[in-house]
């Protein structure tokens, strides 16, 4: 199997290109050559419909910062769960969300909301908001190169919950989505308080095709942050008897809608 390469631009078999910035460094990190056969995505199809697919290329100029291949041939090919899920996480400290985006790339997430709270210990504005959100749609692309997914989640800008849940309440979060995530569907709280429904059995038997999962930081939402999440039609929901990190947590819930 070839590498795969992550190509934000149009694609077009028997035409060539000179690669993005990140997927021609790929290309020179692996020491490839002219003749070398690789496989691109753009997530968008062979332009001609929205079908999901991927591209064989050949490498045909290697230059000191840039990297020509010409396209040859395109194969539809849908790697997407059968149901979209969205997170929607308050962003756990350190490096952890990094893991998070990653592994929730590898397992389908169809959109990723970083989100603020109360507790939160990560706390990101301007400039470095930028730079880390620059940063995650980075690790996601390349979670998809090496996972298989011709579709790279979508990564939402920072924002706070309080101010989230608000343009959830009027509907302006599904209207967020790009045409790659579904709007709609079940919103459910991973939440600690008693009361709360196993998760298997919130889902069991529904026919939603997407679903929304809010999850908190470490320490969890506070009881107001709940009771807003709960007004704006978050149903609560648990995972079991152990309390899990914040980074595995919505991990698990994926694990449970997109592998069965």
């Amino acid at each position: 199997m070839s590498a795969r390469f992550y190509a934000d631009i149009a694609l077009v078999p028997g035409q060539s290109v000179t690669l993005p910035d990140q997927a021609a460094r790929h290309v020179q990190v692996l020491r490839l050559q002219p003749g070398d056969a690789i496989t691109l995505f753009n997530g968008s199809g062979d332009g001609q419909s929205s079908a999901e697919g991927e591209f064989e290329a050949t490498v045909t100029r290697m230059g000191r910062s840039d990297v020509d291949v010409l396209i040859s041939a395109y194969t539809a090919t849908a790697r997407e769960a059968a149901r979209a899920i969205h997170l929607a996480v308050c962003m756990p400290a350190n490096d952890r969300m990094d893991w998070l985006i990653e592994k929730a790339t590898e397992l389908g997430a169809a959109s990723i909301q970083p989100l603020m709270s109360e507790r939160s210990v990560l706390r990101l504005k301007s400039e470095r908001a930028d730079k880390k959100l620059a940063h995650w749609r980075a690790a996601a692309s390349a979670a998809c190169e090496q996972c298989g997914r011709n579709r790279v989640p979508l990564i939402h800008e920072v924002m706070t919950l309080a101010d989230w849940l608000k343009k959830s309440a009027s509907g302006a979060a599904a209207a967020a989505h790009d045409a790659h995530a579904v709007a709609g569907g079940a919103r459910l709280l991973l939440s600690l308080q008693p009361g709360s429904r196993p998760l298997a059995q919130a889902v069991a038997g529904r026919d939603a095709n997407a679903f929304t999962f809010l999850n908190g930081p470490e320490g969890g939402l506070s009881p107001a942050e709940e009771a807003a999440a709960l007004a704006c039609g978050f149903s609560p929901v648990t995972l079991g008897p152990r309390v899990l990190r914040a980074e595995t947590a919505p991990l698990a819930c994926l694990a449970l809608l997109t592998l069965a």
